[in-house]
């Protein structure tokens, strides 16, 4: 007979590979941890994970139990909610799962009002350069920038959101300026790591550059990150010419957008959530709430304006 329990501890190791991590989020040390996971593998007499200084992985077999004890941990969480009544609850926790930029500069922001009006909701929000797996109940509801495929989940429009190619006052008095996109590669450039983008939907300037070049000639990339927070502050900086959301560069008066009419790129957010989340009360409000409040700062996210609305409590 398998325990319930060592299922929940071997579903917390998957989601935080790193040992200690998953033992802070068991209220387990890591010695005892790990000792219940050989512990489950003696049990089953299969191993599940590969050890190794940088975590644990999993191994086939563990991804296959993997598969059937998320689908336990689905129908578990059910039951609790539909047996207490917590569907009508406005008190309780929801995880959100944002992309790094937005949720720090337009979305953090905006929940002060939410939490105001609804004090017995914990709000967990996860801005990670990254997308949030929902199917492993990584959080209750997504916001993302390609529009989810997963049967089971539903999903809607949040808004539009500009980008545009911007540079610092300092960078302008070392380097000076493009005049047209065809300087564009001989200038230094703030970019995303290109083998670790997370979706193609961040992957700006290639097509840009990529009728410019010519000859042997090769973009010089100053700096180049996976966070956007990260280009951002090196092209506040003067590092290289950047390009970032309006709604993080706007408000900056020392940066300056550039070629607007060649370089003026639109991007679409969509909110998630699977459909049994979506049926709670709490889930329900944030979804509403945060369609209302991207709607009221259209233009802000289309650098139109440059002021975040805070929507009223």
């Amino acid at each position: 007979m398998l325990d319930w329990q060592d299922l929940q501890i071997f579903l917390e190791v998957t989601r935080h590979p790193r040992l200690a991590d998953a033992a802070r989020r068991l209220g387990l040390d890591h010695s005892t941890l790990s000792r219940r996971t050989r512990r489950f593998e003696q049990k089953l007499n299969t191993q599940l994970f590969e050890r190794s200084t940088h975590g644990y992985r999993l191994t086939e077999a563990g991804a296959q139990l993997r598969a059937h004890a998320e689908q336990m941990a689905r129908h578990a969480s059910d039951a609790v909610e539909s047996l207490s009544d917590q569907n009508l609850s406005l008190d309780g926790q929801i995880r959100l799962g944002v992309t790094e930029g937005f949720g720090t500069w337009v979305i953090a922001p905006l929940l002060s009002a939410f939490c105001q009006r609804h004090p017995g909701v914990t709000l967990d929000l996860l801005t990670l350069p990254r997308v949030v797996n929902l199917s492993r109940h990584e959080a209750d509801l997504a916001i993302t920038i390609e529009r989810p495929s997963n049967p089971g989940m539903v999903v809607a429009s949040l808004c539009r959101y500009r980008l545009r190619l911007y540079a610092s006052d300092t960078y302008a008095r070392r380097y000076g300026l493009p005049q047209r996109l065809d300087q564009l590669a001989r200038h230094r450039l703030v970019g995303y790591v290109d083998d670790l983008l997370f979706s193609d939907q961040l992957n700006y300037l290639d097509p840009l550059l990529a009728t410019e070049i010519q000859g042997d000639a090769q973009p010089h990339f100053a700096l180049r990150s996976t966070s956007v927070t990260t280009q951002f502050t090196a092209t506040l900086s003067g590092t290289g010419l950047g390009i970032l959301p309006c709604f993080m560069a706007t408000e900056r008066k020392s940066l300056s957008a550039l070629l607007e009419q060649e370089v003026d790129i639109v991007r679409q957010f969509w909110i998630t959530a699977r459909q049994e989340q979506r049926q709670l009360t709490r889930v329900r409000l944030l979804w509403d709430f945060l369609r209302e409040a991207l709607e009221l700062n259209q233009a802000f996210l289309m650098g139109e304006d440059d002021q975040l609305i805070i929507p009223p409590v």
